[in-house]
């Protein structure tokens, strides 16, 4: 008796899980590094900056916190054993961390910084399970408010890109500088409406060249430091000495890493959605302990708090293009830009007005997917247009005055200060409150 063969499926391969041609993975790729990298070099040079730190040791932390960061999108985007979601999640430093880790590094220096990163990290891989079971304490009204402020609260940072960061500098708000902010968000826009698919994709890596090549003549891009940066650069573990653990160092970084937690588990949600992907408690405990393993390597290797990125979520939803696979050569790339300063020095010096066009459509399309989200709930129910109105009015208060909280205990300054905590949390308590009987 012949057995037939079995028909071949004629099902659509699911597309987090299957791999673009190399030709359209290395560039799709860059496109992931060239958002991310901008947020992943500022976070330590401020902290750097806070501390007082020399350039040479803020380069230092630079490079360790773009290797940090590849590693860990490695480990979310292709997960090890129970360990990463397996979706398409760009790992970074989250500005969540910024001022715990300068008053921390004020008083006790980079090593407590870094011992307390550590246990953080360890204690976030520990708690994922449990955490990911709170997760019917987050319905779209939760998630979709977390994610909308995520994307809008990050907008405001892009002005600086674009007009600069010294008022008086001649340039500064140029009409120049301005009008190369918006032909790069009119060329995204162009490429979108009108480019076919397969080049539509890479909208936001075109905008990026054709606006560098037009900014380099208008004196506006300097690639000077390429030539200065040495070609080689190892990260060396411990390189500021031993980590030192405190509790005056631990506490206020483990409640940081609880808030980075609820941010994980928005852009997690956020990329299930838009991937048509079903994330559940595993999924989620496994993204979660991606966060906690990538932190604890960080505090190893001179690095912050790492946290899903969310200018990326932004980038997937934009350009629709969910394999993790592309995601995961994206941290491949993050991992050599660490050990290579001179690859570093060229996306550094990527013109800034260049770069905050594309993060006013990065982050401005974050808050799109959250208001999608929000939507999924009856936004005809006044509470919750409650919930949404108070989350949003704590998540931009300290985005409009950044030291509205300047006078409170310092233990709460580092949750009220960041517009995502503060949002985050109060999205949660106030669904819990007013949506009680259907949480």
């Amino acid at each position: 008796m012949r057995l037939r063969p079995r028909p071949r499926s004629t099902a659509p391969p699911d597309a987090v899980d299957t791999a673009p041609p190399l030709r359209q993975l290395l560039p799709l790729g860059l496109q992931h590094v060239l958002v991310a990298y901008s947020g992943m070099a500022t976070v330590p040079l401020l902290i750097g900056l806070g501390i007082g730190l020399p350039t040479e040791q803020i380069a230092v932390l630079v490079s360790a916190n773009v290797l940090v960061s590849g590693i860990a999108t490695l480990l979310q985007a292709l997960g090890v054993l129970n360990i990463g979601a397996r979706l398409p999640i760009v790992m970074g430093s989250t500005f969540t961390g910024i001022t715990p880790a300068i008053l921390v590094g004020k008083d006790g220096g980079l090593p407590a910084v870094f011992g307390a990163t550590i246990v953080a990290g360890l204690l976030t891989w520990l708690v994922a399970p449990w955490f990911s079971r709170l997760m019917r304490f987050f319905p779209p009204i939760v998630t979709g408010t977390i994610i909308a402020i995520i994307g809008f609260s990050l907008l405001p940072s892009t002005s600086k890109l674009i007009a600069g960061t010294d008022p008086a500098a001649a340039d500064f708000a140029s009409p120049t500088r301005l009008l190369m902010a918006l032909g790069t968000i009119l060329l995204v826009v162009l490429l979108e409406a009108f480019a076919p698919a397969a080049i539509a994709r890479f909208a936001i890596l075109t905008a990026l060249v054709l606006g560098t090549l037009v900014a380099l003549p208008l004196g506006l891009a300097d690639f000077s430091a390429v030539g200065e940066a040495s070609w080689f650069g190892a990260v060396h573990p411990f390189a500021f000495g031993l980590p030192e653990f405190t509790i005056a160092a631990i506490l206020p970084m483990i409640i940081i890493q609880l808030v980075n937690m609820v941010e994980s588990t928005g852009d997690t949600l956020a990329i299930g959605q838009i991937a048509g992907r079903d994330v559940g408690r595993e999924e989620l405990a496994r993204a979660l302990r991606a966060d906690g393993v990538g932190t604890a390597v960080a505090g190893v290797f001179n690095s912050f708090t790492i946290v899903t990125f969310g200018e990326n979520v932004g980038l997937v939803s934009m350009t629709r293009v969910l394999s993790r696979f592309v995601v995961a050569t994206a941290g491949a790339l993050l991992v050599v830009i660490g050990l290579l300063p001179k690859l570093a020095a060229v996306v550094a010096s990527l013109p800034g007005p260049v770069l905050g066009g594309v993060g006013v459509v990065m982050f401005g399309t974050v808050g799109a997917v959250g208001v999608k989200i929000m939507a999924q709930a009856d936004l005809g129910n006044p509470r919750n247009i409650l919930i949404v109105a108070i989350s949003f009015g704590f998540g931009l208060l300290p985005v409009g005055a950044p030291e509205f909280y300047a006078n409170l205990p310092g233990v709460l300054q580092p949750v009220l200060s960041s517009g995502i905590a503060a949002g985050g949390i109060a999205a949660f308590l106030l669904n819990l409150v007013l949506n009680r009987r259907t949480s």
